[in-house]
């Protein structure tokens, strides 16, 4: 990597890319692994530092990128560059179309159908193609606010965490930008000249993460290291300083 400054960011998020992967075991030698490619920074980093990883020869494995678009979300998605892109990063480019019926389901949440159709097209893509490894551009931000986000709405203690191994479909979800904050990959996207897909969706501020994201900036005034804090505190929790139920109440 030159030492020019975006040689020295790039090797800085290089880096913690590379300790994710060694600390929770991501990736194995001979993996085909389906890569989600939606077309914004974070995938674009995602797919760019795997196929770095790919090149340093550490271990064997292969990449599918995935492109999934909503037939009933106003896409603007340039498929050419983004398969122009997998392919300099060493991977192979798939794209599928699918869509989510509201009426399905009323109690769910545009946003939560969305997202489900999506994931099961990821499943269904990794099964016709013997993944058995799918790729998702989560970073630290994403986990941390996932987190805030369950213990406010959900009365759960938990995340997406970097390794999650399903059974029932024998497959795991890595999330190798784990350990990587969301500016420092703006600064990658806008260093490397990403181009980002145009998404208009009409259900984006039924979310909740925005409202996460101003709870994260209020926690970072008062402590500055409070995403490591947070961090920490997953990896260290205390079962013997939270309650313990001794009788049910039926």
């Amino acid at each position: 990597m030159s030492n020019t400054k975006e040689g020295l960011l790039f090797h800085k998020v290089f880096k913690a890319f590379q300790r994710a992967v060694d600390s929770y075991g991501l990736i194995a030698e001979h993996d085909h692994i389906l890569v989600g490619l939606s077309g914004g920074k974070d995938s674009l980093a995602l797919l760019e530092l795997l196929g770095q990883y790919k090149r340093t020869g550490r271990v064997d494995f292969e990449m599918t990128a995935l492109h999934v678009s909503m037939s009933n979300i106003p896409y603007q998605s340039d498929t050419e560059y983004l398969r122009s892109f997998a392919e300099r990063c060493g991977a192979s480019f798939v794209h599928s179309v699918t869509s989510f019926d509201m009426s399905t389901d009323k109690r769910k949440t545009p946003c939560f159908l969305c997202s489900w159709s999506r994931r099961k097209r990821f499943f269904d893509v990794a099964k016709e193609l013997g993944c058995r490894k799918i790729a998702l551009g989560h970073h630290k931000d994403d986990i941390l606010r996932t987190l805030l986000m369950n213990l406010t709405f959900q009365g759960s203690f938990g995340t997406m965490p970097p390794l999650l191994k399903m059974d029932k479909f024998d497959m795991s979800i890595i999330r190798p930008l784990a350990l990587i904050e969301e500016h420092e990959l703006a600064e990658l996207a806008v260093a490397h000249h990403y181009v980002g897909q145009k998404v208009v969706c009409p259900y984006e501020t039924a979310s909740h993460r925005e409202s996460m994201k101003e709870v994260m900036d209020r926690l970072a005034e008062m402590n500055p290291h409070v995403k490591s804090s947070m961090w920490n505190a997953m990896e260290h929790v205390q079962l013997d300083y939270l309650p313990k139920k001794v009788f049910t109440n039926d």
